[in-house]
């Protein structure tokens, strides 16, 4: 992992445009490819951000970070006006995030009922590994079709990102290249659900008393 301390100035063009300003900011390069750029407000939102995979031109006075999208490219240029500090370091293998409670819980009980997240849903494996991680739930649908499942207590933008790497990985597969995705989680975030259905990703909203059969079901699966 590479960290910058640099007054600079970022300029991002691509599905939409976006200027920050000349300030000092700190600049997140990840070994995956991951570039985000961060103020010393805002909490651990970055301002701006772009997800692997990514090509790199590294300047001495310009950073430039492309990212094909279909048939157009984001683009994500950083010019450097000050230099402040800058370290490089080798993190090594994750240990990877155990799950909190929640999490664990509901990707149990989805398991024990993969019908709950839709109609005719069944398990073939929990923890299905991929090169990016392991995928919570894999499954096939009425019609024999792969579905993966990931599941969250909360579901934000960022577990939209983290489902849309999985299926990415998975479709490179000739034998999943169908495969879809659903974000099953306690409460979806309206901007979840508004990415879920821009990418063809379903959603659904659990609970888990009513998945241990402790509450009387309220559950509605959306789909783009």
């Amino acid at each position: 992992m590479r960290l910058v301390v640099a007054r600079c100035e970022v300029t991002y063009t691509g599905r939409l445009n976006a200027y920050l300003p000349e300030a000092v900011r700190l600049l997140i390069f990840k070994a995956d490819g991951s570039v985000l750029v961060h103020a010393d407000a805002g909490g651990y939102r970055p301002l701006n951000w772009m997800t692997p995979p990514t090509v790199i031109e590294d300047g001495e006075e310009l950073i430039v970070v492309r990212k094909r999208a279909g048939r157009t490219e984001d683009r994500l240029e950083i010019r450097i006006l000050e230099l402040l500090a800058e370290v490089e370091h080798e993190l090594g293998e994750d240990a990877g995030l155990e799950k909190d409670g929640v999490e664990r819980h509901l990707q149990e009980a989805l398991a024990a009922v993969p019908e709950a997240a839709e109609p005719g849903l069944r398990l073939i494996r929990r923890e299905w590994p991929t090169d990016v991680g392991p995928v919570d739930l894999m499954c096939r649908d009425e019609d024999d079709g792969w579905v993966a499942v990931e599941i969250k207590r909360i579901g934000t933008i960022e577990a939209v990102e983290q489902l849309s790497r999985y299926l990415e990985v998975l479709q490179r597969d000739p034998a999943l290249s169908a495969c879809r995705g659903i974000l099953a989680a306690s409460e979806v975030k309206l901007q979840a659900r508004t990415l879920c259905e821009a990418r063809g990703l379903g959603w659904v909203e659990v609970d888990l008393a009513t998945l241990r059969g402790e509450r009387e079901p309220e559950l509605t699966l959306f789909e783009a």
